[in-house]
């Protein structure tokens, strides 16, 4: 299949670059940038020199249809909603890395985006690119909406416990730890590596826009109303995401009670990792030990003092919180094995 990508100087534009140059079904054939046009790709993400001769060309949509099959999206928020209903028109499947399409309902984007969506009518269609819940849609999909990063690990975590109707819906509490590519390659003054380093940031705190997909993917799992409060913190780590998950369980839990529905929910599932061990140094979840990776790692512990569950999941916000999980929905439409150009094992030590 021959793919393009649209907003390829980014930092997810080069993990897309990363995992799809050496993806063995997989040629890219244009990779798109206003404001490197006609540099080397290498120029910009230096860690593929020697692997691509490929360089930026202006973003045209007649030469994506010549030249592509598919194309990713991967342009800052707002940036690919009236984009992509003309790639659409033109024959071309996407794969949209933004928030543009994720949310259902037309009216969550004012409230929690602050714009009004201009191509509402394909809300409809476009399916929600998180494989472990949506993986029959992604097969024949035409417009593929992938998850946030900090959705996609607080999705993950949650998901079989709600399904299994074990907790409080009204009353979960998701505490994040965050690296800095998350925030883009463009730098703030908050992101500054002098005013990140050693520290710990709280932002945004209450009404984080991750919330809306959080919520509304929850919802289709249960019949009672899920409320979600949301707070990432900015850590000094570049990659990763912890996302620390605490519930309130509907009747007194047993540690086999909480294995049994992970197991049974992500049985067969190939980037699960459920990590909950009573010896060494990793006894529950850590981002560090899945980077480079597609893989969620999933653990839990049992607070019953208090009445409290509390499950932990880890990622890596590039690959399995972004240009990852767009491959491994990529595969699903081709028909390919999911883990095909996303073997990567995790360093140790990192």
């Amino acid at each position: 299949m021959k793919i393009g990508i649209v907003g390829g100087s980014g930092y997810v534009g080069g993990e897309l670059l990363r995992l799809l140059l050496l993806h063995p079904n997989i040629e890219v054939t244009m990779v798109t940038s206003r404001q490197s046009v006609g540099d080397y790709v290498f120029n910009i993400h230096p860690n593929l020199r020697g692997v691509t001769q490929l360089k930026f060309v202006p973003q045209n949509i007649s030469e994506l249809q010549k030249n592509c099959d598919l194309v990713f999206t991967a342009t800052p928020h707002g940036g690919a909603v009236n984009l992509i209903p003309g790639l659409l028109e033109v024959g071309l499947k996407v794969i949209d890395m933004s928030a543009d399409f994720r949310l259902k309902n037309p009216d969550d984007y004012e409230k929690w985006y602050g714009w009004t969506h201009s191509n509402s009518d394909l809300l409809k269609t476009a399916v929600y690119g998180l494989p472990e819940l949506h993986r029959d849609a992604i097969k024949n999909a035409t417009l593929v909406a992938c998850p946030g990063c900090m959705a996609t690990a607080t999705i993950l975590g949650l998901a079989p416990i709600v399904n299994a109707g074990l907790v409080e819906t009204e009353k979960i509490i998701v505490d994040l730890k965050v690296g800095s590519s998350g925030g883009g390659g463009k730098p703030t003054i908050v992101s500054h590596h002098p005013e990140r380093f050693g520290g710990v940031r709280p932002y945004k705190v209450t009404g984080h826009r991750h919330i809306a997909e959080v919520q509304q993917e929850l919802n289709n799992l249960t019949k009672s109303n899920c409320l979600v409060s949301f707070t990432p913190h900015a850590v000094n780590m570049v990659r990763g995401i912890l996302s620390t998950i605490h519930l309130f369980p509907q009747q007194s839990l047993t540690n086999k009670d909480v294995w049994k529905v992970f197991r049974d929910y992500y049985s067969g599932e190939p980037f699960i990792r459920l990590v909950k061990y009573k010896r060494g140094p990793y006894t529950l979840p850590n981002p560090k030990i899945v980077l480079g990776t597609n893989i969620c790692d999933i653990g839990f512990e049992i607070d019953s003092r208090v009445n409290r569950l509390i499950v932990f999941s880890a990622i890596d916000n590039m690959v399995k919180g972004a240009s990852g999980q767009g491959v491994q929905c990529l595969n699903i439409l081709m028909g390919v094995p999911e883990e095909t150009g996303l073997n990567s094992i995790g360093f140790h030590p990192m």
